[in-house]
């Protein structure tokens, strides 16, 4: 049987959709990709809710909260490295600073956007994003997930990041699969290390487990799929149990999971730990998958950082 795929910026487009129906103060802004963030979909169904701000993200974040401030629920959609980049200001002062309830969806997140280069791969927008007060930032691992993010965050009060990628992904999770903002999941347990995730490195991650369970190594898996508010007390519930950990994004390791984790490691519990994700650098154009296997972000990659931190906990003995 074909493995089920699908990318999270469509079922992003399909959820608001479902969402816009049940929900009339929902409205959403984009800025000239529709098409590529599955906007349109919405904009046919409610196109008296849907606003082409053209090639304006500033702008676009600054109409958005102003239709906060009137009760609306907005949706912001564009490409992350124009939302988290180009608009950075805008979100901090229009969106964070005042606390007001806009969404903002950010699709061709990471280097995953392949062919289209360095101008725009984003591997710094969870960095950020997570830096700006009163914002919550949630990266999905597949399009179930992400559907589950869009209903939770247009019930959540206050600013919302929501990171969304470019190509088809295996859908990992069944409609029962429990989403909550601020809660991390457990996907496997395991006793030997704690593999921490999030977006499609999960997906990375289990590929990875299978190849460490040859070699007889138990991974434990968490999906980390809101980056902020970390789920702290599952994360250190983790560690305690293995003694060590690994973390696995798709963004520079600098500011993202992985430094979160780090900073909750180094306060609450320190152990070793291996930081898989884009190593503080741009990445070249080229198909997505290879490029997971350039900068270091595939399963074999996971595999050898696990053993890393494996082999550092028992020299700690």
């Amino acid at each position: 049987m074909k493995e089920a795929v699908k990318s999270t910026r469509r079922a992003y487009g399909e959820a608001l959709a479902e969402l816009g129906e049940l929900k009339e103060e929902v409205v959403v802004l984009d800025a000239d990709l529709s098409k590529s963030t599955y906007t349109n979909i919405f904009a046919k169904k409610f196109p008296h809710r849907f606003f082409n701000m053209g090639i304006s993200e500033c702008k676009m974040i600054s109409c958005a909260a102003g239709l906060a401030t009137t009760g609306k629920i907005p949706f912001a959609s564009t490409f992350a490295i124009f939302a988290a980049g180009r608009a950075w200001e805008m979100v901090r002062l229009s969106v964070g600073y005042t606390n007001l309830n806009v969404k903002i969806a950010a699709s061709h997140a990471g280097i995953s956007v392949g062919e289209d280069g360095p101008t725009h791969h984003c591997a710094e927008d969870i960095a950020l994003m997570r830096v700006i007060p009163n914002m919550t930032v949630i990266v999905p691992a597949d399009a179930t997930e992400t559907r589950k993010a869009v209903f939770a965050s247009a019930e959540w009060r206050g600013p919302v990041y929501l990171r969304l990628g470019r190509p088809d992904i295996p859908i990992l999770f069944d409609d029962k699969y429990e989403f909550k903002i601020g809660k991390a999941n457990v996907i496997k347990e395991g006793k030997d290390v704690s593999i921490f995730a999030c977006g499609l490195m999960v997906w990375q991650a289990l590929q990875a487990i299978e190849l460490l369970e040859k070699e007889g190594i138990d991974a434990e898996l968490i999906n980390v799929s809101t980056i902020k508010p970390l789920d702290e007390e599952t994360i250190l519930n983790s560690l305690r149990k293995t003694g060590c950990a690994v973390s696995a994004e798709e963004h520079n390791i600098i500011g993202g999971l992985g430094s979160a984790i780090a900073e909750l490691m180094g306060e609450r519990f320190p152990a070793p730990l291996e930081r898989v994700g884009v190593k503080d650098r741009f990445a070249e154009s080229g198909p997505w998958k290879e490029l997971l296997i350039k900068y270091n972000l595939s399963p074999q990659d996971i595999k050898e950082a696990v053993i890393r931190a494996i082999k550092r906990k028992e020299e700690r003995k």
